[in-house]
């Protein structure tokens, strides 16, 4: 099982001159849960290197289980200070794609196109594509079949209400739950905050950082459901 995880370059939360990037946790959480599962990752950004880390995410109220493990990794610390370049990911190597968020995706993967040409690809040969918490934003160009690829899918992505309390709503580029609203999608959210994560067809979003974990699994499940169907059909 090989699972390509998808990271930010960008460092810069707007106009505002703060500090961005992935969300340490939804980085940490699905790198653990997919190694603990034996499935062979690859990290990517559109830069390559070292994504950055939104600063506030490792705060220590954001403090979690994943991210003290990964602060005394230092083999996993020099996989992610390491990625791949994304122009040079192609789908064919993969059995699916994960994309942590964090605030930083909103500009530089959103739009995208080595991104948008890569998403496709995988769903296009039949192959899930998942996203947590602000990577959702990331398939608002996304389509397949002529279509927004999440138009009739239940899906779910950060809250409204989880940007107003961060305070953000007027910083990011568009709110992501509006986003996929617009485009059709099905949306769906727990309370602020509380893990939550769907599964539709190959398509699984999670709604914000606690997401990450479920959302992670949920990939791993879905993979595990393809390659048993496949050996049955085989």
């Amino acid at each position: 099982m090989k699972i390509l995880m998808v990271f930010t370059s960008h460092d810069i939360l707007g106009k505002t001159g703060r500090k961005t990037g992935f969300w340490l946790e939804e980085g940490a959480a699905p790198y653990y849960v997919f190694r603990d599962a034996g499935v062979e990752l690859t990290l990517a950004s559109p830069k390559g290197g070292q994504p950055p880390v939104d600063p506030k995410s490792d705060l220590p109220e954001n403090q979690t289980p994943p991210m003290a493990r990964f602060k005394q990794d230092p083999a996993a610390q020099r996989v992610f200070a390491t990625t791949e370049k994304l122009s040079d990911m192609r789908s064919e190597n993969f059995d699916a794609v994960f994309y942590p968020g964090g605030h930083g995706p909103m500009w530089d993967l959103v739009d995208n196109t080595d991104s948008i040409s890569l998403i496709e690809s995988f769903y296009n040969s039949g192959k899930p594509v998942a996203a947590v918490c602000h990577a959702p934003a990331v398939l608002h160009r996304v389509t397949y079949k002529g279509a927004p690829i999440v138009k009739g899918k239940r899906v779910t992505g950060f809250a409204n209400s989880e940007e107003e309390e961060v305070q953000l709503t007027d910083v990011v580029p568009f709110l992501v739950e509006d986003e996929l609203k617009r485009l059709g999608g099905l949306y769906e959210k727990a309370p602020n905050w509380q893990s939550f994560a769907i599964t539709d067809g190959r398509l699984i979003t999670g709604q914000n950082p606690a997401s990450s974990t479920a959302g992670a699994q949920a990939l791993v499940k879905l993979l595990a459901k393809q390659s048993t169907a496949g050996s049955n059909a085989a």
